[in-house]
């Protein structure tokens, strides 16, 4: 049988469920979970800017 050092193992994807009890996570998870959380937030804000720079140009050549 192989002996894993910790490294060797996969990382275990962090995800967060909205309302999810939060009792037993780390305050290293919690600030991980935040990171990857604003991360998300700033991703669907570029997209959102994208699509209304998008329309926008779509309103003016169509002049609406």
């Amino acid at each position: 049988m192989a002996v894993f050092d910790d490294d060797d193992r996969p990382k275990r994807k962090i995800q967060h469920e909205i309302g999810q009890d939060l009792s037993l996570i780390s305050v290293t998870e919690l600030n991980e979970r935040i990171a990857l959380l604003r991360e998300e937030i700033a991703r669907l804000e570029a997209d959102i800017a994208k699509k209304q720079s998008s329309r926008a140009s779509a309103d003016q050549f169509f002049k609406k």
